[in-house]
């Protein structure tokens, strides 16, 4: 009867094998992890750390935790709810360039429009990004409940009846307080993330088009530079062979003046080249916005990489977390204590596997939050240069 309690992450469950594969799949590179040391990486861990322990000091953690009924706990996810909703957007101090600077940037010059869409589709990253960290603080604390009726069993006398035993009956209560609360990770569904994959798709077309059809009319006024460069030189050079065959005819130039005159010309049509060459080298306005587009398109490309990696994470946790919440629903309803004994043994096995897991998913947060930050600095820095 206990078979189909088998939890996902458990060592003799069928469905515990596939979901290890798809953690060896879906594992942070070689690349991740060593953007898991830089500066950049800890400043940013730091700062949203700290914003969100400052936004949850009376929050999920301390309600959760000391939970004892159903209606304790309901009550307590909405006071932490409605305490969330007034916190500090993580962007408003996260960002680089800061929102005030951009505004003021995009009303002040003529920005291509495709380059304020990117700025705002990045904010719009950044903002799911904070509630997904939310979202993730909220399943930890929540799942204080789990680990609190872990410690009440052990406590429990071997003996004990489940509806007398004091102890007993605080596992029962935790464990239908579990039952109750809100799975987090469900804000966000599959179906919202497909759209999200969809919409970043297509402006990634859009931007890979227009950058295209950029870099195309870049290469055309090139070489159309180059080709009236060689046009004149050919006219000077022209022009000087018929003024030596007038001064030939000349007696008395006949030895110095061509030689003057050779010398005169070449010195002109050297400046003249070296003044083309360093218009060639400055980049032209349609150059410039090339290049601005294609670090917005590769901001986009790689917001697309990790917002799909952090779907698949968030889909995983998701459904292990309505596992455990059907486990424990069966638990509470059956009252036996074989059973009882039987979840909370899986629970204690494979919870260090599911925090280990939303851990993965933290750290994918704060990487994408890391490449968005780069990726705006990047067409900043280009766009006032």
């Amino acid at each position: 009867m206990l078979r189909f309690l088998k939890l996902p992450f458990s060592k003799d469950g069928k469905r515990g094998k596939d979901v290890n594969n798809l953690v060896t799949k879906s594992n942070v590179n070689e690349e991740y992890k060593e953007a898991f040391r830089t500066n950049s990486y800890v400043e940013i861990y730091k700062k949203v750390q700290g914003q969100l322990e400052r936004s949850t000091d009376n929050g999920p953690s301390s309600s959760s935790s000391s939970s004892s009924s159903s209606s304790s706990s309901s009550s307590s996810s909405s006071s932490s709810s409605s305490s969330s909703s007034r916190n500090v957007h993580l962007s408003e101090f996260l960002f680089e360039p800061q929102q005030e600077t951009l505004a003021y940037m995009i009303e002040n010059s003529e920005l291509h429009q495709l380059l304020v869409n990117y700025f705002e589709i990045s904010l719009e990253a950044c903002r799911l990004c904070e509630l997904l960290l939310k979202n993730v603080h909220k399943v930890r604390a929540n799942y204080q409940v789990i680990k609190t009726a872990i410690k009440q069993m052990k406590k429990a006398p071997d003996g004990a009846s489940w509806n007398t035993d004091d102890r007993c009956l605080a596992v029962y209560r935790n464990l239908a307080s579990f039952v109750m609360l809100r799975n987090p990770l469900s804000t966000i569904t599959p179906l919202q993330f497909q759209e999200l994959h969809e919409n970043h798709l297509h402006f990634l077309h859009r931007l890979t088009s227009k950058c295209g059809k950029t870099k195309r009319k870049t290469k055309l006024r090139r070489w159309i530079k180059k080709v009236m460069t060689y046009i004149f030189l050919g006219t000077c050079g022209a022009l000087v062979i018929p003024i030596l065959i007038l001064a030939f005819h000349s007696m008395v130039a006949m030895v110095v003046a061509p030689v003057l005159f050779v010398l005169g010309s070449l010195s002109l049509v050297l400046k003249k080249l070296k003044v083309a060459r360093k218009k060639l080298k400055k980049k032209t306005p349609c150059e410039r916005l090339g290049m601005q587009l294609d670090i917005a398109a590769r901001g986009v490309y790689i917001l697309i990489k990790d917002f799909d990696t952090i779907s698949r994470l968030v889909q995983r946790l998701h459904d292990e977390l309505e596992h455990e919440k059907f486990v424990a629903d069966i638990c509470v309803r059956k009252g036996k204590n074989e059973i009882l004994k039987e979840v909370l043994r899986e629970f204690q096995l494979n919870g260090s596997s599911f925090l280990e897991q939303l851990e993965e998913l933290e750290k994918q947060i704060y990487l994408c939050f890391l490449d968005i930050n780069r990726s705006r600095r990047l067409l900043f820095e280009e766009i006032i240069s």
